[in-house]
């Protein structure tokens, strides 16, 4: 097979894994609209047939209306607009404090031997029980939730990076040292560079955690957001109103998390 020949069968072999791709690609999102559409007609028909009970499980379109209504009146935006402001400002410095905490416990083996224990304990932990405490400091309001979306997106990110930061090939490492580099080339050379897509990743796992403590922290001190919205529907058994706001919430966190792995597909392309 002479040069040319094996340029071209390479590049059909490339057009068909590309297409092959392509269809499993639409086959996926086919199947996933279906199985949507599927479970919003089932409720849809089991609401109005009476099958489940309406006052608890409400049905896709009074969900749907009340959207609209509190769309359209206003009411829904300050609730919005506080919640992403506190999921973004928790996700944020989350990620970046706990990558910083690993670079420093990597960059210290005496440190990463004394706090190892703590991070397991406190990752143990419900950061639940440590909202009051956060409200007790902080006040109850925006920085006693942002506190507590910390306590969990912190010590997550740290554990995942610091792994990830051990798990670098140790020849890589070897090999720097014995050209004479110090602790810091071996952390610019090797660590980051082999870390850097594990870092990526994990804002996609801190897109959910954000939500999980900002939401458990309206829960216990918030006057608006989202969550307010959920306890206050439970408080007056207006369940379309929790139901709304959870679809809202749904819908939201997947669009962050959609916008985090498009930026992550930008930065590891441009690497």
């Amino acid at each position: 097979m002479s040069v040319g020949e094996r340029e071209l069968w390479l590049h059909e072999k490339w057009k068909q894994h590309r297409l092959q791709k392509r269809r499993t690609k639409f086959w996926v999102l086919t199947v996933q609209t279906l199985m949507l559409l599927s479970f919003i007609v089932l409720w849809e028909l089991a609401g109005r047939m009476k099958w489940i009970d309406v006052l608890i499980f409400s049905y896709p379109s009074k969900v749907g209306a009340q959207i609209i209504r509190d769309v359209t009146s206003g009411e829904l935006w300050p609730h919005l607009a506080m919640t992403v402001g506190e999921v973004a400002v928790g996700f944020l410095l989350g990620t970046l404090l706990g990558t910083l905490l690993a670079v420093l416990i990597w960059w210290s083996p005496f440190l990463s031997k004394v706090l190892d224990p703590y991070m397991v304990v406190f990752n143990s932990m419900p950061k639940v029980a440590l909202g009051p405490i956060f409200i007790v400091l902080f006040g109850a309001g925006f920085t006693a939730i942002v506190m507590t979306t910390l306590s969990i997106t912190v010590i997550i990110t740290t554990l995942v990076v610091y792994n990830s930061f051990n798990e670098v090939d140790s020849n890589l490492i070897k090999v720097i040292a014995t050209f004479g580099g110090k602790r810091r080339d071996v952390f610019t050379k090797a660590i980051l560079p082999a870390s850097f897509p594990t870092i990526i990743s994990t804002l996609k796992v801190n897109v959910g955690m954000a939500w999980v403590g900002v939401i458990v922290g309206e829960f216990l001190v918030a006057k608006i957001g989202l969550g307010y919205l959920i306890v206050y529907g439970f408080q007056v058994f207006n369940f379309t109103l929790v139901l709304s706001s959870l679809v809202i919430i749904a819908v939201v966190a997947t669009g962050m998390y959609q916008l985090v792995v498009y930026v992550e597909r930008k930065l590891v392309r441009e690497r």
